[in-house]
């Protein structure tokens, strides 16, 4: 075997059911949807409501963005999910039970629209995505992955990339600078090259290890960069790949991460284009492909998160990390892996963000950076000692080109949750060529900055202008 490129896309709140559950039905090798699963909804007056898994027949456009209004990704929110309700309504305390999504989903402060019970119980068929479902049968998936943590987005990135959350279960508040050591840094000191491809900020520059000129050089414009440096044969060991999480006007362009109630179908496109930039360059036969997502979101999955290793003694919002987020759409892509593949891990341990660090570690000699990642199970033993599987040469994804009115109403948004932790981050970041020691002692001592923007827009310019600032670009 000869992996000597591993490429990993991570996109944003998606649920394995929610995006792979049906991917393939009644297959006792495969622990998806049968289509049956439930939570009930214990309603205000006290009555309670049965709320089945559901799907459409054909997707448009309410359904490609479901579940709208976004749901509760809080660490308390998804501690509701996990455990449910009991029947008098009230948290329940034994085993988890995945019966409190809806419960949780119809507690969340009132939008328009009216938050809808089904919303979270929705699913997608591979008709629905079919770029993500066509290449987890045409490589592999895996049905034991989960996110690293019960938690929202930060805390489950900063596991793909330090092996902790330092202790954090939340996005926000922030808590500059995160200094903790990276895998990037485990990559550079063994002369292994690594770069992070962005669409307009990645969240993996908040970790200040990566701050300087040298380092900062190596996060690259994803649309003018990963295809070409893909066909030059140039992609570094380890490319790490943060969609668009803001809607940008100049180009035209709405958010391609999947976050609900963002549109999937602009997802796809950016999975296809992945793809199709590895698969038609020259090292294909030397990489390794890996899809996910983050967290689950809010959104059902009907598989409870085992036990897991504590990462460390960090826990100052008095958790110790040491449970399992919910399970999360993982799709393996190599010549190494062979056609529809369901990829387990050999123990009891499940995949999670951790092992994009065990499997680093594993092909190019780097150390474990925590007691998470020094256990979690690689991604090596599933691979073939042979590239025979060269799969797809292309894959198509439907022509999503929004129309205008489309993003001048994402832009007129109010930011979620993500989008204003990541205006926050931004503000945080020193400016090419300053002195990141004195800018890390200056953080050390002063409060986050977190500015406030009445739109989606506003907070895209406002992260624009301090990511030219940081890669020093005019």
């Amino acid at each position: 075997m000869d992996i000597q490129h591993v490429v990993v896309l991570m996109l944003e709140n998606r649920s394995f059911d929610c995006m792979l559950g049906m991917l393939y039905q009644a297959d006792a090798k495969f622990c998806g949807l049968t289509g049956t699963e439930f939570n009930t909804w214990h309603k205000p007056d006290g009555s309670q409501q049965r709320i089945q898994v559901w799907t459409d027949p054909a997707l448009d456009a309410r359904s490609v963005c479901i579940p709208d209004p976004d749901p509760g990704e809080l660490f308390t929110d998804i501690h509701m999910q996990i455990q449910g309700l009991a029947a008098d309504g009230r948290p329940n305390t034994g085993a988890p039970t995945m019966g409190g999504f809806v419960d949780n989903y119809m507690r969340q402060p009132a939008t328009t629209p009216a938050a809808d019970p089904y919303s979270v119980m929705h699913y997608f068929t591979p008709n629905h995505v079919p770029v993500i479902s066509q290449l987890a049968r045409a490589f592999g998936v895996s049905d034991r992955w989960h996110a690293s943590a019960p938690c929202q987005t930060w805390p489950n990135r900063f596991f793909a990339h330090t092996g902790t959350a330092n202790g954090y279960v939340n996005n926000a508040p922030t808590h500059f600078p995160y200094e903790m050591e990276t895998v990037f840094n485990r990559l550079a000191a063994v002369g292994k090259e690594w770069r992070i491809y962005f669409h307009d900020i990645p969240q993996a520059a908040t970790l200040a290890r990566l701050w300087g000129d040298v380092l900062t050089g190596r996060f690259r414009d994803f649309v003018d960069d990963f295809a070409r440096d893909a066909a030059d044969g140039n992609l570094p060991a380890y490319s790490f790949i943060e969609p668009r999480y803001f809607t940008n006007l100049l180009l035209d362009k709405i958010p391609n991460d999947d976050h609900p109630p963002h549109n999937v179908a602009y997802g796809e496109q950016l999975v296809a284009d992945v793809y199709n930039a590895v698969r038609s360059g020259p090292r294909w036969k030397q990489t390794l492909l890996v899809i996910t997502y983050d967290e689950h979101g809010g959104c059902y999955d009907h598989v409870a998160p085992p036990p897991a290793t504590p990462p460390d003694n960090r826990a100052p919002d008095g958790f110790d990390f040491g449970v399992f987020g919910v399970r999360v759409p993982a799709v393996i892509v190599s010549p190494y892996v062979p056609a529809r593949s369901i990829i387990r891990p050999p123990g009891r341990i499940p995949f999670d963000h951790t092992s994009i660090i065990a499997t680093l570690r594993r092909l190019f000699g780097i150390a474990s950076l925590t007691a998470r990642d020094a256990v979690a199970p690689d991604l090596v033993a599933a691979l073939h000692a042979s590239p025979d599987n060269d799969g797809p040469p292309s894959i198509v994804a439907p022509a999503v080109a929004p129309p205008p009115a489309q993003v001048a109403r994402a832009a007129a948004k109010p930011p979620n949750s993500l989008q204003r932790s990541l205006t926050t981050a931004a503000v945080q970041l020193p400016t090419a060529g300053a002195d990141t020691g004195a800018h890390i002692q200056r953080l050390r001592a002063a409060r986050d900055v977190a500015p406030q923007h009445d739109t989606v827009a506003d907070a895209a310019a406002d992260v624009a202008a301090h990511m030219k600032a940081f890669l020093g670009r005019p």
